[in-house]
């Protein structure tokens, strides 16, 4: 092989090293159909953002089924999901709260929204415990959940205006089908006897549930698994189960069963029979491709769960 030949082949050799590192310096997830590329943090927001970005946007969730965004601390992959996405969507209200420096860091790069945030204060519930913290589980009043979602409409008409009709489009259509599960979830909560209407979990996910339904709703836990609990709190529970002859408590998909267990065992101790109710999702949803693992299948799912064991 002469040399002219030999120079030749290196530098083509050469070229095509160039094209590849060009290729790596692009953003890895930016796929070829020029999708938006979408990172959230719940299976809620994820779900969302599918009904209301459609085709046009392609989603990662960084917390899936049985997950508890309460204690959740990011891993080396989802970094790398975070940079490489076009825009990224959170609840906020310290939900996640062991991510907040990451999201801060974040939006200094790229749009990153804290969607629950944008709920005015005053329709917010605040900690029994703490006056000054706000209860961050606003996914279970669906009329706050969709003012959030107003911020996930926007956030991605600001990065991809040219398909703003299809984003008010598909939140349009969106909003009908959650007004639609709201009647549902109003004309079967209205038919739990009036005495029985005591919803008992291991954290307080439910409030704006029991608000919105007329549920009184106990938590041994505070707003935040994070939150400690001793063995005075457990017997607190335990009088409330006798002294109103409670009978159903119910699990939750992403915390341990071991709290609630010591209250059913702590009631049995006093001659009073509880039973678990069913496991509720709060922070959570079901696995991906399941009913449950839609936001309007997860919300169907608790409501039934809660109606069969209560009623």
């Amino acid at each position: 092989m002469n040399r002219r030949l030999m120079a030749l082949i290196g530098m083509i050799i050469v070229l095509m090293g160039g094209l590849i590192l060009a290729g790596c310096g692009n953003k890895a997830s930016k796929p070829s159909n020029d999708k938006i590329v979408v990172t959230t943090t719940i299976g809620q927001i994820g779900d969302a953002v599918k009904n209301i970005g459609g085709n046009h946007v392609e989603v990662h969730s960084l917390m899936g089924p049985g997950v508890d965004p309460h204690l959740y601390k990011a891993k080396q992959s989802d970094i790398g999901k975070l940079q490489d996405a076009d825009i990224i969507f959170y609840s906020g209200l310290h939900l996640e709260g062991k991510m907040l420096e990451i999201f801060e860091k974040m939006n200094e790069e790229k749009p990153t929204y804290a969607i629950a945030d944008s709920i005015p204060k005053e329709k917010l519930r605040k900690d029994a415990a703490d006056n000054t913290a706000l209860d961050p589980h606003v996914w279970f009043d669906i009329d706050l959940w969709k003012i959030a979602l107003e911020k996930v409409r926007d956030g991605l008409i600001e990065i991809d205006p040219e398909n703003k009709e299809d984003y008010l489009k598909n939140t349009e259509s969106y909003f009908a089908e959650l007004d639609g599960l709201k009647a549902y979830a109003e004309k079967e909560m209205s038919t739990i006897p009036e005495e029985q209407r005591v919803l008992v979990t291991a954290h307080d996910a439910f409030n704006y549930f029991g608000a919105k339904y007329d549920l009184q709703v106990m938590g041994l836990q505070g707003l935040s698994t994070d939150a400690e609990y001793g063995l005075a709190d457990v017997q607190s529970l335990v009088n409330t189960l006798v002294d109103r002859n409670i009978k159903a408590v119910f699990v939750e998909s992403s915390i341990s069963e071991k709290s609630i267990n010591a209250v059913i065992a702590g009631a049995k101790d006093k001659g009073h029979e509880v039973s678990i109710g069913g496991e509720l999702f709060s922070d959570a949803m079901g696995k991906e491709g399941t009913e449950d693992g839609t936001y309007i299948g997860m919300y169907r799912h608790n409501v039934d769960t809660i109606v069969d064991a209560l009623k």
